[in-house]
């Protein structure tokens, strides 16, 4: 009887006292009124009912936010909103899919599906060409009625014209050989002159040479990067001249402009190339680069190469449309750089679509005649002399 009195004196609920009431009859002194009973069954109810309610709220909340901060996390700012399609995937279904949109599409019997497709021919070719007076100045200002074409025999008509001042793609090949030491300096100030008359959108990139060419500085827009790498070159050992310029238009296949030229600075003719002549002249008329260059010659030429320098360089240029500038004296090297410069910048670029095009790759003659205004003295045109038609 003891040991069940602490049992009833335990704390419990009303719920279990109710219950444990209802199903003993022997202490009736813990069994409440009535009208206790009904209030405290009524309480209980009330607060099942709450709590469940406020357990309910509680779990929905917690839920929606656990999706709210994952919808937060998914739309963040940097992530990519649009995923972007599997190519491999695409070109896989899209076959499928094409085949399947070709299948549901009907023809009506009116229209031809045999038509043959329109195929047209779009090749240009642009010739740049420069004008000097009898003086070797420069002559600007000429329109295109002024300019004759011709490929072989055939007149061509002149599609486009141009004389503004375009970006230019350009390399310099400097000569570092041993018989270089006596002009080296004015050779270096001539490249710093010639950079003068450059704009800001051109892309240079050069090489020095003697016993072998070497690439010492990458195409870039900085001119002083180029003046830098400058400083490095020592006059030393034998002229690779070819060498050189095959290097040169190599690299030229880099460039991010469809205008490209070559600026040669050089005192003679080459003594340790493993190119040939013949090979540097195919690969020039083939490559669609102008070649400039500025040959410093003594007065007396000590040895047979040297004798053929200014006949080399001036047939290699005038292959291209450029020219080759002799001089005798090395302080008119700033001066003619300047001038190469300038001329670069002042071509009139002649453009036209072949009448006949034969896809055979062969050589191909180009013509340019002049028609100057009247009251001009005779004019002397620079452009290249022709160009490797297409092969299919």
């Amino acid at each position: 009887m003891t040991r069940l009195n602490r049992r009833r004196r335990s704390p419990r609920s009303p719920a279990l006292v109710v219950a444990f009431v209802r199903r003993s009859s022997l202490v009736q002194t813990w069994e409440p009124r009535p009208t206790s009973l009904r209030k405290m069954a009524t309480r209980h109810f009330l607060w099942t009912v709450s709590g469940r309610a406020f357990l309910c709220w509680l779990f929905s909340l917690c839920l929606l936010n656990g999706l709210t901060t994952a919808a937060w996390a998914q739309t963040d700012v940097n992530d990519v909103h649009v995923v972007p399609r599997d190519a491999a995937k695409d070109a896989a279904n899209g076959s499928a899919a094409d085949e399947v949109a070709k299948q549901s599409l009907v023809t009506p019997a009116s229209l031809s599906t045999r038509v043959r497709p329109m195929k047209v021919d779009v090749d240009l070719v642009l010739v740049p060409v420069t004008i000097t007076d009898p003086l070797n100045r420069l002559v600007t200002g000429l329109e295109k009625q002024n300019f004759q074409l011709f490929e072989g025999s055939a007149a061509q008509e002149i599609r486009t014209f141009s004389s503004e001042d375009a970006p230019v793609s350009l390399g310099v090949i400097f000569d570092s050989s041993g018989s270089m030491s006596s002009k080296m300096e004015r050779a270096k100030d001539a490249v710093v002159e010639f950079f003068k008359t450059a704009n800001p959108q051109d892309e240079f990139f050069m090489i020095t040479f003697s016993d072998e060419p070497e690439e010492v500085s990458d195409f870039t827009s900085s001119v002083d990067e180029i003046q830098n790498k400058l400083i490095y070159a020592v006059p030393r050992k034998r002229t690779a001249l070819l060498d050189a310029i095959y290097m040169g238009v190599s690299k030229m296949r880099q460039a991010k402009y469809a205008k490209k030229a070559l600026l040669i600075i050089s005192d003679g003719g080459d003594n340790h190339s493993r190119y040939t002549e013949g090979e540097i002249k195919a690969m020039v008329k083939e490559a669609d680069v102008m070649v400039y260059a500025i040959g410093i010659y003594d007065r007396y030429f000590a040895s047979q190469e040297e004798r053929l320098g200014p006949e080399l360089l001036s047939e290699i240029t005038e292959l291209t449309g450029g020219r080759a500038f002799t001089i005798d004296n090395p302080n008119d090297l700033a001066d003619v750089a300047t001038k190469i410069g300038i001329e670069l910048r002042n071509q009139y670029v002649l453009g036209y679509r072949p009448t006949k095009v034969v896809r055979d790759g062969k050589w191909r003659k180009i013509k340019v005649k002049l028609l100057p205004p009247k009251g001009l003295p005779p004019l002397r045109v620079y452009a290249r002399t022709g160009y490797y038609g297409p092969q299919e």
